[in-house]
């Protein structure tokens, strides 16, 4: 009985989304990359996402193939139920295209994401260093 009550609250949690950021870019950068945290109360999945700051955002995966990595835009990723869904360098990210401006550290990147389920979410992308590397708290791990 305790597993389906368990069962039953996940299942009625939203989404979560933790630790939104970027990196600052050079001047010129058409592109940029946005990572966070999404925790899935029910089964979902990401299957969009929009800003203001860039003509498109598209969902890539980054690949290694033959020594060489590659990225790939994706139509969705799934979010697992309970779990955690992380966009991070180096892996599942979104790739936000013709940026209209700099990205500038310590701004914010409006970012509206598009779930199957969830419906959309409105977060803001933190923006970091140029040379940031990973989600905060994680930093030197």
């Amino acid at each position: 009985m305790t597993n389906l009550l368990v069962a039953l609250l996940l299942a009625a949690t939203p989404v979560k989304i933790e630790d939104p950021w970027t990196r600052a870019t050079p001047p010129g950068a058409k592109v940029a990359a946005g990572y966070m945290r999404i925790t899935g109360g029910a089964a979902d999945r990401l299957i969009g996402a929009s800003s203001p700051a860039a003509a498109r955002v598209e969902l890539h995966v980054t690949e290694k193939k033959d020594d060489v990595l590659r990225m790939r835009e994706v139509k969705a990723y799934d979010i697992p139920v309970g779990g955690v869904f992380e966009l991070s360098p180096g892996g599942a990210h979104l790739m936000l295209v013709d940026i209209k401006a700099p990205f500038k550290e310590g701004a914010k990147v409006p970012l509206t994401l598009r779930f199957e389920k969830a419906g959309e979410v409105k977060v803001e992308l933190q923006v970091r260093a140029l040379g940031a590397s990973g989600h905060q708290g994680h930093q030197g791990h």
